[in-house]
């Protein structure tokens, strides 16, 4: 792991952002793995600042979303591919043909998960994964003793999560309790992955996932067996690691990288 420490959120983001778009210009049909949440939401803002006043080209990129709620139709204000579109896809040149979202709503969810595996495979795998992570150490929604080789597939939520996103919803028995989401093993699989992290209240699950020990109780901790995986945390969500001098140490001896 890489781990990139800011002083604060919006760094954050314009070191994510930048990222992404030194990837498009090397590959300008890249394809790219979305997360939706509180977290990415800023890197989107600077990406779509990057194509409006510096041209950045989504025409040939293909994307592929992390998760989605079950039970949510696209259009549900809540459902992840309401969020993407509203704070991404319609401000950006991507062909909707080319964008992949899993659907809450399909009547076969196991010949679903397998198709979505399919096309991930068909387009070349994915060069860039974004995540973020839950408080409890969580990637995707793999929850909890997920299976670290896991693929595609419906997973029950847990009850910190549920808690967790409840601020979104009107009641918090409108959480749905159940998600169709990416696997650790899939997310594994993505040539670069990129964490982000923002806030005390990700300290302790950035800890884990960091320095802990590689375990399906924090599904985050699987990226430590990734060989390309960079870690962009503010100070706050970097506040409980305990070799962070060595990882300043480090970034400071490399001043050019992401």
């Amino acid at each position: 792991m890489q781990i990139n420490i800011q002083e604060d959120y919006d760094a954050v983001c314009r070191i994510a952002a930048g990222r992404v778009a030194k990837t498009l210009y090397s590959k300008p049909n890249a394809v790219l793995g979305l997360a939706t949440g509180s977290t990415p939401l800023g890197v989107y803002k600077e990406l779509i600042r990057m194509h409006h006043d510096e041209g950045l080209d989504f025409s040939q990129v293909t994307t592929f979303n992390l998760d989605e709620y079950v039970g949510l139709t696209p259009n549900h204000k809540q459902s992840y591919s309401y969020f993407m579109w509203e704070n991404l896809f319609k401000h950006i040149n991507i062909p909707r043909q080319n964008i992949h979202i899993p659907s809450g709503t399909t009547d076969n969810y196991e010949a679903f998960c397998r198709w979505y595996e399919d096309c991930i495979k068909q387009r070349g795998g994915i060069d860039l994964q974004i995540l973020g992570i839950g408080t409890d150490g969580h990637i995707a929604f793999n929850e909890p003793s997920s299976s670290l080789g896991s693929r595609t597939r419906i997973k029950t939520l847990a009850r910190q999560t549920i808690e967790d996103n409840a601020r979104f919803f009107d009641k918090p028995e409108d959480v749905p309790v159940f998600a169709i989401t990416m696997g650790v093993g899939t997310i594994l699989e993505s040539r670069d992955i990129m964490l982000l992290a923002s806030g005390a209240n990700k300290a302790a699950a950035v800890a884990a996932a960091i320095e802990g020990p590689v375990t399906s109780m924090c599904t985050a901790s699987a990226l430590q067996l990734h060989r390309e995986t960079l870690c962009i945390l503010d100070r706050q969500a970097a506040g409980d690691l305990k070799m962070i001098e060595y990882y300043e140490w480090i970034q400071n001896k490399r001043p050019d990288a992401p």
